[in-house]
């Protein structure tokens, strides 16, 4: 079977490789009876998953996106519809046959998106639009190209659809979308220059059957694109042959520990879709127009994130993000109950606990949980219970003393929120 190959050369993967990681601490697997590509997260690594989402959503709608929920099933006349059927075609799974009708698993959210924005007559007065979705998408990537958690299958991307009136609102809302992208980079520790890049990614006129061909909408929406990158004065290559069929797009890229380069996010111009969709407007003047359209991804797949993020904190997820935030380390029996008052008090503030009950010596449970990479652990022995306080030890081997639980609550509930690194 193919997962135990995997398992068989990750002794030659850099031991920093996501890979790796998600194995020892019990993140996510795979299962050649589930199927190539398709990733199963455990209760930690869901909670992990969780996190991101959360902190995607809240972040998103704090600036100004409109957060909605769109089947991951349509008719295929829908992607038809789009044009990304004959584009797409080889990436995505095949069709299946429902009450005479053929449905596909979606591979990409904007015609669903753009289907919200033409259920009822909408005004200049509403634009721009932004509409967001974690979304689950499906795209048949070669067995060849699938690799742990950055080439997958299945993956749900941080997806969204910014309809604009017009190309100067479009330029603005393409600088706001890297705003966002480089403020999310910033809350996990991601510099410029350093951990991600900017690419331009354009067309190839040459290429008419993986572009649209309107030579004019090229060059005017990679301008634009070029434009806002020059003006917030950000380094960044172009690259020929790596837009969408639809529009030219600036990729932020980041390297795995092996150093190959994906594409983290991504923000795309797109003069196609406002036509094939008749998304149109009603302006000012009472006529109608077609907006124009932004799509964008501000932490780009869910899968992808966690994977680069797993490999830039080498598996030691700050506070605000790991599985469990705090191990509670119990030395003896004598000391469980106690322990357990200690899990329950923790978890009605919502902090994310577990307790040791093995009846292993206090020094292999500390390796245990230096291994599993919990930012801080509780010992409680019968002082601690006497004295009715916690000693608390840091990731690391930093030993921080003893505390009153209520003032090691503050502490991880401060830390928590504001997202500390």
């Amino acid at each position: 079977m193919e997962e135990k190959k995997i398992d068989q050369t990750e002794e030659h993967l850099d031991p920093r490789d996501h890979r790796v990681l998600g194995r020892e601490l019990d993140l996510f697997t795979f299962s050649d009876t589930v199927g190539k590509g398709l990733p199963l997260w455990t209760p930690r690594g869901a909670t992990f998953r969780r996190e991101l989402e959360k902190f995607v959503v809240e972040t998103e709608i704090e600036w100004g996106y409109q957060h909605v929920y769109t089947p991951d099933i349509a008719k295929i006349d829908l992607y038809k519809k789009s044009g990304h059927y004959p584009y797409y075609k080889d990436t995505m799974y095949a069709p299946i046959q429902i009450d005479e009708e053929e449905f596909m698993l979606r591979p990409m959210t904007c015609p669903h998106h753009f289907e919200l924005f033409l259920s009822k007559p909408r005004s200049y007065k509403e634009l721009p639009m932004r509409i967001a979705e974690i979304a689950k998408l499906y795209r048949y990537e070669l067995s060849g190209v699938l690799s742990g958690l950055t080439r997958v299958r299945s993956f749900c991307l941080a997806d969204a659809h910014i309809i604009c009136a017009d190309e100067d609102q479009a330029k603005t809302e393409i600088a706001h979308a890297i705003d966002l992208i480089e403020y999310m980079a910033g809350v996990f520790g991601l510099k410029m220059g350093k951990d991600f890049s900017y690419r331009l990614s354009l067309g190839d006129r040459n290429d008419k059957k993986k572009y649209f061909d309107d030579d004019k909408s090229w060059d005017k929406s990679e301008g634009i694109l070029r434009e806002v990158l020059n003006e917030r004065k950000s380094k960044f290559v172009e690259a020929e042959g790596e837009a969408a069929f639809y529009g030219p797009k600036i990729d932020i890229q980041m390297k795995k520990i092996n150093g190959v380069e994906e594409t983290a996010f991504t923000v795309q111009y797109d003069f196609v879709m406002p036509t094939r969709f008749d998304l149109k407007f009603t302006a000012s003047d009472g006529t109608e127009k077609l907006p124009l359209v932004i799509h964008r991804s501000s932490i780009g797949a869910i899968e992808r994130i966690a994977a680069f993020l797993l490999e830039h904190f080498n598996g030691a997820l700050p506070l605000w993000l790991s599985p469990y935030q705090v191990a509670v380390l119990p030395i003896s029996e004598k000391t469980l109950e106690y322990s357990e008052k200690i899990v329950k008090e923790l978890k009605a503030q919502g902090i994310r606990v577990e307790l040791n009950t093995e009846a292993d010596s206090l020094g292999k449970k500390i390796r245990n949980a230096e291994a599993s990479k919990v930012p801080y652990m509780l010992i409680i022995g019968e002082k601690e219970v006497k004295s009715e306080q916690v000693s608390v030890r840091a990731r690391g081997q930093k030993d921080l003393g003893a505390m009153t639980l209520a003032d090691f609550a503050k502490k991880i509930i401060k830390e928590d929120k504001e997202k500390s690194l």
